[in-house]
Order: C-alpha cells, then sequence, then structure tokens
C-alpha cells in the first residue's frame, strides 16, 4: 500500500467509518483506529459546542450533540483550522428546524459574531475628520466585519437572554421580517436591529453608491422629508456606533 493510499483509507475511516478502509489498513489496526475516531468526532463536536454556546443552551445538550453527530456525518473538515468548521452549521440548522426558525437564527447570530471577534481591523473614523468632506460624491466605507440578515422571529432577545444567563422569551415569529446587524467596534462585537431605511442604505454602501445617491434613494422610497431625515439619522448612527471607517 502507498503511503497516499493509506492515506485515503485513513480520511474514509476517520470521516466515514468505512470498514473496507479499515480492512485494507490492517487486522490489527482497529483498537487505535476506533480512538482516532472518536477523538475526531469529539473534537469537531466540542468546536460545534464553543462555537454555538445559544444553540446548544436553547435546544438543549442532547439534542445539540445529535444535531452536531448528523452535520459531522455529511460534513467533513475542508479547512487547516477547526474554527473554519463552524461555516456551515446554520446551514444544517435550517435544514433540520425548518419549523422551529428561532435555531438557525441563533445559530447564524453566534457565528456571525465570533467571525466579527477575528475578522479584520479596521479603526472607527475619527469625527472631527469629516468637516471638510464633499458629500455629494462621498462614499463610506463600513467596517469590513460588518453583515446582515433578515430574521423572522425573536432570536436576538432569544440570544441576549442566554447570553446574560436570564430565563429566555418563548420563541415568536415577528410581525415582519427585521434586519440584524452585526459588527465588530474596536475589540468587541456588537449587534443591533436596522433602523427603518438601514438595509436600502447598507445596500448601497456595499455597492459603492454616494452619499447623495444613497440621500436620493431614501427619498424616492419614503419621500423627501422622511428620506433625508433618514439619510442623516443613519450617517449619524454609523459614527456613534463605529461602523463607520473612512469616507472616500
Amino acid at each position: 500500500m502507498t503511503l497516499l493510499a493509506l492515506q485515503r483509507d485513513f480520511r474514509a475511516w476517520i470521516a466515514e467509518e468505512s470498514r473496507d478502509a479499515a480492512a485494507r489498513i490492517g487486522p490489527g489496526a482497529g483498537p487505535g483506529l476506533d480512538v482516532y475516531q472518536n477523538n475526531y468526532r469529539a473534537s469537531l463536536i466540542a468546536c460545534l459546542s464553543e462555537a454555538f454556546e445559544r444553540v446548544r443552551l436553547w435546544i438543549g445538550e442532547e439534542r445539540f450533540v445529535a444535531t452536531a453527530s448528523a452535520h459531522i456525518d455529511v460534513t467533513p473538515p475542508h479547512a487547516w483550522t477547526l474554527d473554519a468548521y463552524a461555516g456551515g452549521f446554520p446551514e444544517t440548522l435550517e435544514l433540520l428546524f425548518g419549523d422551529e426558525p428561532e435555531i438557525a437564527e441563533l445559530g447564524w447570530l453566534d457565528l456571525a459574531l465570533s467571525e466579527a471577534f477575528v475578522g479584520p481591523d479596521a479603526d472607527s473614523i475619527d469625527p472631527a475628520s469629516l468637516g471638510a468632506v464633499d458629500w455629494d460624491n462621498a462614499v463610506l466605507r463600513l467596517a469590513p466585519t460588518l453583515t446582515t440578515r433578515m430574521l423572522r422571529t425573536n432570536a436576538a432577545a432569544i440570544w441576549s437572554a442566554l447570553s446574560a444567563e436570564e430565563k429566555p422569551p418563548v420563541a415568536e415569529r415577528l410581525p415582519a421580517p427585521g434586519l440584524m446587524i452585526v459588527w465588530r467596534k474596536a475589540l468587541t462585537p456588537c449587534y443591533r436591529t436596522g433602523e427603518p431605511g438601514e438595509g436600502l442604505a447598507l445596500d448601497l454602501v456595499a455597492q459603492r453608491t454616494a452619499f447623495a445617491g444613497i440621500c436620493a434613494a431614501l427619498i424616492d422610497a419614503h419621500g423627501e422629508e422622511q428620506g433625508v431625515a433618514m439619510a442623516g439619522g443613519l450617517l449619524g448612527r454609523w459614527i456613534a456606533d463605529g461602523m463607520l471607517v473612512a469616507v472616500e
């Protein structure tokens, strides 16, 4: 057996518990292979348990381990670091808990805040530097860790209560989907509910639309008086929240 063939059989055993692969490795290897596979699965379950702590608290240890095991069965690691393994778990939660959408949304929030914590650095802009900005042509740049999702449930309230070791509210669907924003300010991951018009404005910022274009879009959507007030309010909120990192 070549080294490559041995490596492939070892992976097949670890990831799939392939009896054929184990037999090719050798009849005396069984006990050692069992140890390796147990360590493999235990490491991945521990990784998911740490990354999705609020999901685990919400659904309970037994249910979480069963869900993590099902995920591991069909999702082998794809990167050199265990930190990357958490990435696909919210999709598994959506597949397995379609009737309980708050679970996948808790998973998204767990993952988004974790990724924001280790994401690229960018200092918040100094408000004193904005005095000479040409706002008609200004292009805003927001924190590189910023990510958003439309939530259908009160998952954010559940997440907050679990994090504070308080009794969480009963899961409920929101009257209408709401925007959730995650980013990092200095060393602190942050999240909050989006304000009216903020989803449209953030989409335009991502497209590098000038601030005047963002104002025009909000005016088209909400009328001149409200649109102008929204644009100014959102700009002020992004500065106060440390989301704005540059104006180009």
